[in-house]
């Protein structure tokens, strides 16, 4: 890696804030997050090592990354504190590069990590063991390391963990007209493959779906690939994919008419099918997928291969040591595809070429029969083709905590005639097309911040950062929040200008209709969890306790008075799960109900739910202003 003086240091934090490889902290002691992050520097595949500052501090009150030199008081203890700590908390002994440097009159501690060489990896702490020991260098954040992280480390011992042998299966689970299917689709995608003259045995031992002998087992991609439908059920009796059809425009909006479901087990070839044919059937006239004409399309429908590269993914990627089935949710202005199993690939990183294959074995056949390539660009069409068609890009969200990963297909146009003659009104700020759908998202949604900006239109931080500033400066946008939890709504010229072009009653956004909100922490690595995402009223706008409790039913008021200071925290999360199920509640109003503060009270009780038992209102956005929690409602 480039060597790189403190300044310099400095300037490329003030201007793209902490990345990959720069972390820069106070430093008055050696703690624990500053010896996760020498952990995550010398794990972190390709990332070749990172700085961690320490005499450096971030301005919070300010809109935009600004850090500032604060200085180290005694420099030579924190320096020995942190070689002893290389040198003893680890697994193996890790050897800084340490440097300081006088900054404005002030000591600045410069250290370099470097990153192991791989039979070294992975680096953990000794008290702690493997996996929760070891950490990686996640976006800007260090990530405890999870089973499948570990597979990037002991890949070359282990090998993948689709070719794992199920002794519980013989021949007489193999579905022949799975085989037949791959057999059609290899044969049109490369009518000469050398193992269509295969015979059925040599064909799945060629790939890996069968074990050798007269008596050959099933390994986890032969079940999943060839298996019947008994045998799946028997031995995985959770990998099924269900359709859910949601009416309305999010989870459960009408108790008395919840859903409809479809499971579908089968081949994972079959199923890419079944899925993509069950969403069509579903999507409105207008929408009609047609895979041989996408110009077709272009102007009204949902482009066949976006659907399908989602679905392949979903089935391709997911994480099979989950116990849960892909859901694939119709909501009525978007599609949602739930996986078990974060990305393997940094968000940050996602239409990136490259890939990381989580099942390799089963990614090779769905490459072989042309359903998906390995190159990773297959987000990058879907974005490309999602434009053409003039609908809002995909989103996606990847949770390490929760262990899945969720992309969202957004069935709104964007940029048709009614928003061009909507977006002439600021010709005057001459604003570029990324800038002229941040208006149009904002204008939906009602707010937007810099990691939406970077999804929607697919830039880096820094593009995204100076776009987003230059509407500020221009009151298209009235920023809100401090530093890296910023986001925007609708500023002064946006909302008089809107007026004028809509009638009051149609204005989608004014400004009296956002609650006031003054901080949130954005998600970690999006589509991670937020590590804390409070979503605090400004101070002198509390909620009216009597109003609240007004609205609550006997039972639920009797719930509250029985809390005290020492309640269990499953009783008082077992409250909030009955609150949110009434209807979607603010963390403010929570937190006064439950007689907690905001802050301890998503640390406490709400962080350990989302997800499992409650989930965000907003989910293409965690920052919304107008944020609030629901209850999971299973079947």
């Amino acid at each position: 890696m480039t060597e790189y003086s403190v300044p310099e240091i400095i300037e490329l934090l003030n201007t793209q804030d902490e990345c990959t490889w720069i972390e820069a902290k106070k430093g008055s002691a050696i703690d624990t997050s500053v010896m996760e992050t020498v952990c995550s520097y010398a794990n972190e595949p390709g990332l070749g090592g990172g700085y961690i500052l320490l005499g450096v501090e971030e301005d919070e009150n300010s809109l935009f990354p600004y850090y500032s030199i604060c200085g180290v008081k005694d420099a030579d203890k924190v320096q020995k504190d942190i070689a002893s700590q290389c040198a003893d908390s680890f697994n193996i002994p890790v050897r800084p590069i340490i440097e300081t440097e006088m900054v404005n009159g002030k000591v600045v501690i410069k250290i370099y990590i470097n990153e192991l060489s791989p039979e070294q990896k992975p680096l953990f702490f000794k008290r702690k063991g493997l996996p929760k020991g070891a950490f990686r260098r996640i976006g800007s954040t260090d990530q405890s390391c999870t089973e499948d992280d570990l597979r990037v480390f002991y890949n070359a011992q282990q090998g993948s963990f689709d070719a794992t042998v199920l002794n519980d299966t013989d021949w007489n689970d193999i579905d022949e007209s799975a085989i037949d299917l791959y057999r059609r689709l290899r044969a049109n995608t490369k009518p000469d493959a050398e193992e269509l003259v295969y015979s059925d045995k040599e064909l799945l031992l060629s790939l890996n779906c069968i074990t050798r002998g007269n008596e050959p087992k099933l390994t986890i991609c032969g079940l999943l690939l060839f298996g019947t439908k008994a045998a799946l059920r028997r031995c995985m009796p959770m990998m099924r994919v269900d359709y859910i059809r949601v009416p309305g425009l999010r989870w459960v909006e009408d108790p008395d008419n919840r859903f409809n479901t479809i499971d579908m087990r089968g081949s994972l070839l079959q199923l890419a099918y079944r899925a993509v044919d069950a969403i069509n059937s579903d999507l409105p006239r207008g929408f009609v997928l047609n895979e041989n004409d996408i110009q077709a399309n272009s102007t009204s429908g949902l482009p066949y291969k976006v659907l399908r590269e989602a679905v392949v993914n979903s089935l391709m990627h997911r994480s099979y040591r989950e116990n849960r089935p892909t859901q694939i949710i119709r909501y009525d202005n978007r599609i949602e595809i739930i996986n078990p199993g974060f990305s393997l690939k940094p968000e940050e990183m996602l239409g990136e070429p490259g890939s990381e294959t989580r099942n390799q074995f089963i990614a090779a056949v769905f490459h072989e029969t042309d359903l998906a390539e390995t190159k990773g660009s297959g987000i990058r069409s879907m974005r490309r083709l999602m434009e053409r068609s003039h609908l809002a890009p995909p989103t996606f969200e990847s949770s390490r905590e929760s262990n899945h990963f969720v992309v969202r297909l957004l069935l709104h146009h964007f940029l048709n005639e009614a928003d061009l003659n909507w977006l002439n009104l600021f010709d005057e700020y001459q604003l570029n097309d990324n800038q002229k759908k941040a208006l149009i998202f904002v204008r939906e949604a009602g707010a937007i911040d810099n990691q939406t900006f970077r999804q929607i239109c697919g830039v880096d931080v820094l593009k995204s950062s100076l776009d987003l500033r230059k509407m500020r400066d221009d009151e298209l946008l009235e920023a809100k929040g401090k530093g890296r939890a910023t986001y925007y709504i609708p500023g002064n010229k946006f909302i008089a200008l809107s007026s004028a072009f809509y009638d009051d009653s149609a204005l989608p956004i004014t400004e009296s209709a956002l609650p006031s909100v003054e901080s949130a922490l954005p998600p970690v690595e999006s589509a991670l969890p937020p590590v804390e995402s409070a979503l605090l009223p400004v101070e002198g706008a509390p909620v009216n306790l009597t109003v609240l409790r007004s609205e609550l039913t006997p039972d639920l008021i009797y719930e509250i008075d029985k809390l005290k200071v020492k309640s269990k925290p499953s009783d008082i999360q077992n409250l909030i799960q009955n609150l949110c199920l009434r209807r979607p509640y603010r963390l403010i109003e929570i937190s006064t109900l439950v007689g907690r503060s905001p802050k301890y009270t998503f640390r406490k009780y709400i962080q350990p739910m989302i997800n499992t038992q409650i989930e965000y209102l907003y989910k293409d956005m965690v920052n919304h202003p107008d944020q609030a929690y629901v209850t999971i409602v299973k079947k």
